[in-house]
């Protein structure tokens, strides 16, 4: 009977991981250059089960009973990097990619551990000292891995290989990677992503976009249709525990008594 009540709860823990993922999905709707994820589910591998010692087959033998499946786990989850929208701003250090790439990042953990990250957020803006930063002050790199110093008082133009010219003169281009298989990236942040080891990086055909930014590709209708089911899903699962644990209240208080 308690098997049951199991297979019901790998359905909840099922359902509200898939919840969790839908709720940061819509909690970062409007985040630039976000990218949704989703999950997988998995069945347990199914188990044959069999009779034994028992008397009403014999003791000495095994009869099969047929083959339970206990439930549901909880599988990867998995990013969605298709392009989104782009937004207008006409601010030069605004930038967008046309197709598949990343722009390079310094990032600086709170060890004062050093890393390149990757991002499709390109909300950009130049610190007091000059350098091209992301909004959290990360240094954006150009293609020999350095940072990026313009002049801030000069005028500046970005063209759509990710050159930056200023005064007629180019100073920097910025370095715009991609890689081979996205299935070795994994999620660092909201925002950015990092290589694992497996990962290979190749040439990116992705346009630079000056003015532009890429918005999170989530879709709120859709992501509100699926919370709907989830929730109904959840309520389901909960129903199946309560009419289990209504069942063995009857044979604990009532059935058992002598």
């Amino acid at each position: 009977m308690l098997k049951g009540l199991y297979t019901a709860h790998t359905g909840l823990r099922n359902e509200q991981n898939r919840m969790d993922i839908m709720t940061n999905n819509l909690a970062n709707a409007s985040t630039v250059g976000f990218k949704k994820e989703g999950s997988t589910s998995q069945s347990f591998s199914s188990v044959l089960a069999i009779k034994v010692k028992d008397a009403s087959v014999g003791l000495a033998t095994r009869t099969p009973i047929g083959y339970n499946n206990p439930g549901v786990k909880i599988g990867e989850n998995y990013t969605d990097y298709t392009q989104g929208s782009f937004r207008i701003t006409d601010n030069t250090f605004d930038l967008a990619l046309s197709g598949e790439g990343f722009f390079a990042i310094e990032f600086t953990n709170k060890a004062g551990e050093t890393a390149t990250k990757y991002t499709r957020s390109g909300d950009f803006t130049l610190n007091n000292e000059g350098y091209l930063v992301t909004n959290e002050g990360d240094y954006v790199l150009d293609e020999n891995s350095k940072r990026i110093k313009l002049n801030p008082l000069a005028d500046a133009s970005i063209k759509s290989d990710g050159t930056i010219e200023q005064n007629g003169v180019e100073v920097a281009k910025i370095q715009i990677t991609d890689f081979q298989d996205y299935n070795y990236l994994e999620k660092y942040g909201e925002t950015y992503f990092q290589p694992v080891e497996g990962a290979e990086i190749i040439d990116s055909k992705a346009t630079v976009n000056s003015g532009y930014l890429e918005m999170s590709n989530v879709q709120v209708v859709s992501e509100m249709v699926n919370l709907i089911n989830i929730t109904r899903q959840y309520e389901s699962n909960q129903k199946v525990m309560q009419t289990y644990d209504g069942s063995l209240d009857i044979a604990v208080n009532q059935l058992g008594k002598l």
